[in-house]
């Protein structure tokens, strides 16, 4: 029999390294270790792909799901709609398999109240100038 797999909730202010420190993570650890796709009502941006980055739902459909409960945590961000699927981390953790959430503070407490076993991180980034630097790098946000 397989041991269930860990949770791990990921979080920290955009711009301070979690997405490359996950990615780092899963290149030395692809067969056991997964980062949960979230869904959104939001837009994809350019390169994005559904079912990779994100599950790219409508509104209404978000809205459905949330009266099934079937979301770990869900919240709504500059008006759009963000949420991580009971099912689909119980059917990963139940094969073995390690999950990493990358999800705001606010989700994670949700998660915690649900899972009080899943082990949360909070990344700081290395300074405020270091973070202004990155996310203006980006060019994808507004001042």
């Amino acid at each position: 029999m397989t041991a269930r797999g860990n949770l791990f909730i990921i979080s920290a202010p955009s711009g301070a390294g979690k997405s490359s420190l996950l990615s780092a993570i899963l290149r030395d650890n692809p067969a056991d270790m997964k980062v949960s796709v979230s869904h959104t009502t939001r837009q994809p941006r350019v390169g994005e792909v559904d079912g990779e980055h994100y599950h790219f739902v409508t509104v209404d459909e978000f809205k459905a799901l949330i009266d099934k409960q079937a979301f770990f945590e869900w919240a709504e961000v500059f008006g759009n709609y963000y949420g991580t699927s009971k099912e689909a981390i119980e059917v990963m953790l139940d094969k073995g398999i390690d999950v990493f959430l990358d999800i705001d503070w606010q989700g994670a407490q949700q998660v915690k109240q649900m899972m009080p076993e899943a082990v949360g991180v909070f990344i700081l980034p290395p300074s405020k100038t270091e973070l202004e630097r990155r996310l203006t790098g980006r060019g994808q946000d507004s001042a």
